[in-house]
């Protein structure tokens, strides 16, 4: 009786989730600039730096094409180097070619100043937010900030996050793809189910993925997500 009371449990688990899963794992390409500045100073280079994720999430090198609207003003070569030569307003373009359909175009307006310092703009930040969601029956709720501490990325989960321990394997992940766990970034398990608790993270950067993802691991069934903005 008790192993058939155990099964029916399990059984309505694996429905329910699978129920609200994403059976296709398919999203849309994306391009962003992952770092930038406002000003180049005359004179000075500056690395610029963009990710591109494919459509099923994963990141993918040597894809972009950067370009200057005025190379006497500023040049730019393949890996994104860029080189201010005269003072004026330029545009800098990265660009993504997607068979069968438009390309991803990012166009950045670039100031290039007299002598003095290069001005990185606001848009980069050393810290990013979002909100946990529950995709199924189950309570999943709570605010996220990710953040580079002292060499490390760190996931601060706020004071109102919320699940619940009857989840069987319930880990986090970082991903840009929300629909599944496959070339995601495991966290580790979820052991704190109230409250704040904080992860450190090891090998990733702050702009490296767009998403967090809680999956019952043992059952490969997504749980909830948050859009880390």
């Amino acid at each position: 009786m008790k192993n058939t009371i155990f099964y029916l449990l399990l059984s309505t688990l694996i429905v329910s989730c699978i129920g609200d899963d994403i059976i296709d794992d398919m999203v849309d390409e994306q391009l962003r600039i992952t770092m930038m500045p406002e000003v180049i100073a005359q004179g000075e280079t500056f690395q610029f730096a963009a990710r591109y994720t494919n459509n099923v999430g994963l990141i993918e090198e040597g894809r972009v094409v950067w370009g200057s609207s005025d190379e006497s003003l500023l040049t730019i070569n393949q890996d994104g180097l860029a080189t201010a030569l005269q003072q004026g307003s330029v545009m800098v373009s990265a660009m993504v070619t997607l068979e069968g359909k438009e390309p991803l175009l990012e166009l950045i307006p670039i100031t290039i100043g007299g002598t003095g310092s290069t001005v990185i703009s606001e848009e980069v930040s050393s810290a990013r937010v979002g909100t946990i969601q529950t995709t199924t029956f189950y309570k999943l709720e709570g605010d996220f900030t990710l953040e580079e501490n002292d060499g490390k990325l760190l996931l601060s989960i706020s004071e109102n996050y919320e699940t619940t321990s009857a989840l069987p394997g319930l880990y986090v992940y970082l991903t840009n793809n929300p629909n599944t766990n496959n070339g995601a970034f495991e966290i580790g398990p979820v052991d704190v189910f109230k409250g704040a608790h904080v992860y450190e993270i090891d090998g990733v950067g702050l702009n490296d993925f767009d998403y967090i993802l809680y999956y019952c691991k043992p059952f490969s069934v997504k749980v909830g997500d948050g859009k880390i903005n």
